[in-house]
């Protein structure tokens, strides 16, 4: 098998399931080169106090855009409706819903790299329920090996993944942080309790993939714990961490109210993150341990898919002797998917050699499985729950001269994920390059 980047390791992912040669090249060179069309399983009318729109943004933060649009319009953002937050970077689509607002005054709107089409109306606004997934179109350039070899290694790389029927379900880079890989980080310190060590960490240790400026100030306040000083010299954009220094500043040893001025979204990641770095670990040992991610094995613990025909994991179920047969066939079907933990303080453990897996994980990492409970900050407490670990995926792809870079190649993939993955997860197994090469 092939080495896995350090940064990765980092974060519980220390192995490709393919053993194909890696491809090289970068990814977002341009904007155009991701795009992200969502999937709903939404149908318009023509009637309803709803006006249906389909959103295609280019290079713009979905509530920054947002927030403009409401501006514009002169209403509350709560009347524009969305799914879910798209790429910056990017060229994406999906719809958005504007509540009492008419076509005319929709049309008249004139952002730069915004077009805004009216496709229906409804009763009903746009939600987080209403996506399903999204359609990635995503060119890798700078490829610099030649077109025969190229193809033979997309081709077996891809045969391998359509023959698995996916890619382990890692939580990417971006759970993490992708130049400065910490939220886990911080997250096991707010569960073991060390809410000082959090909080310093998240405010001050510096990390190799920032500025140089950047690292010199958060060294300088680790080791100092001048908040004041720090206030002085951080970036402006580093508004969380200089959110978390005012609060100190006024109360020095508050550590749990200085996370409290952080976004309660932002807050959770972090627990969140350290439940995701346990999780990565868990499906790498049962890759190394030879057990599938396409097949249940007696001990194994399945989810359902819903109505949407996604994995639910409410509904769960456990593997025996007696029903492996039938859970097997239901898994070959897609309607049940073989889960891992997200540990919490009441998750359900598998039984059996995955069961094994799971329980040496947790004491090799010696997690606090009551920690997560959170007592100091208990609206970051979490129980746990169970996530599939095979991502289905059915990639197909087109290789071209590298327009951008003479005498190079591009390669563009096509696939769709379901909501709440990730697409670097599947482009890890094609280039086998750093992180940092694909953000």
């Amino acid at each position: 098998m092939y080495n896995v980047p350090p940064v990765e390791e980092q974060i519980g992912i220390d192995l490709y399931t393919s053993n194909t040669p890696g491809i090289g090249g970068a990814l977002r060179r341009q904007i155009e080169d991701f795009r992200v069309i969502e999937i709903t399983n939404r149908e318009e009318g023509d009637k309803g106090k709803h006006t249906i729109v389909e959103l295609t943004k280019h290079n713009w933060e979905t509530h920054h855009l947002i927030r403009d649009i409401s501006r514009i319009l002169g209403i509350s953002q709560k009347r524009i409706g969305f799914a879910g937050t798209k790429d910056k970077r990017a060229v994406t689509t999906q719809k958005i819903s504007f509540y009492d607002v008419t076509e005319e005054k929709i049309e008249s709107i004139n952002l730069k790299d915004v077009e805004l089409k009216v496709i229906g109306r409804s009763n009903r606004n746009i939600g987080l329920g209403d996506l399903t997934g999204n359609e990635f179109i995503i060119t890798v350039r700078e490829i610099d090996i030649g077109r025969d070899e190229l193809q033979s290694r997309m081709q077996e790389t891809t045969d391998f993944i359509k023959e698995q029927g996916g890619v382990p379900n890692f939580f990417g880079i971006q759970r993490f942080g992708a130049l400065r890989p910490i939220t886990h980080v911080v997250g096991e310190s707010i569960v073991r309790g060390d809410i000082e060590k959090a909080a310093i960490d998240y405010i001050a240790a510096a990390y190799p993939g920032e500025p140089e400026e950047t690292r010199e100030v958060r060294e300088m306040v680790f080791n100092s714990r001048d908040y004041v000083e720090g206030l002085k010299a951080y970036p402006v954009q580093l508004r969380y961490e200089r959110a978390m220094m005012h609060h100190l500043v006024s109360n020095p040893e508050d550590f749990a109210g200085a996370f409290e001025t952080v976004p309660m979204n932002i807050r959770k990641m972090f627990v969140h993150a350290y439940q995701s770095y346990i999780y990565n670990t868990i499906i790498c040992q049962r890759i190394e341990k030879g057990l599938p991610l396409n097949r249940a094995v007696v001990g194994d613990i399945v989810c359902f898919k819903n109505k949407e025909g996604l994995p639910d994991s409410s509904r769960i179920e456990q593997v025996t002797e007696d029903n492996i047969d039938g859970m097997n066939n239901l898994i070959k079907r897609k309607r049940a998917f073989v889960t891992a933990p997200l540990v919490g303080y009441d998750t359900q453990m598998a039984s059996g050699v995955p069961g094994e897996i799971e329980r040496n994980v947790l004491e090799e990492l010696d997690v606090p499985l009551e920690g997560f409970k959170v007592p100091t900050m208990d609206k970051m407490a979490s129980k746990g729950l169970r996530r599939e670990i095979l991502l289905g995926v059915d990639p197909n792809y087109t290789i071209n001269e590298d327009e951008i870079n003479a005498g190079k190649f591009s390669v563009t993939l096509d696939f769709s994920l379901p909501k709440g993955s990730y697409a670097t997860t599947v482009l890890r197994e094609y280039m086998k390059v750093e992180p940092s090469r694909m953000s």
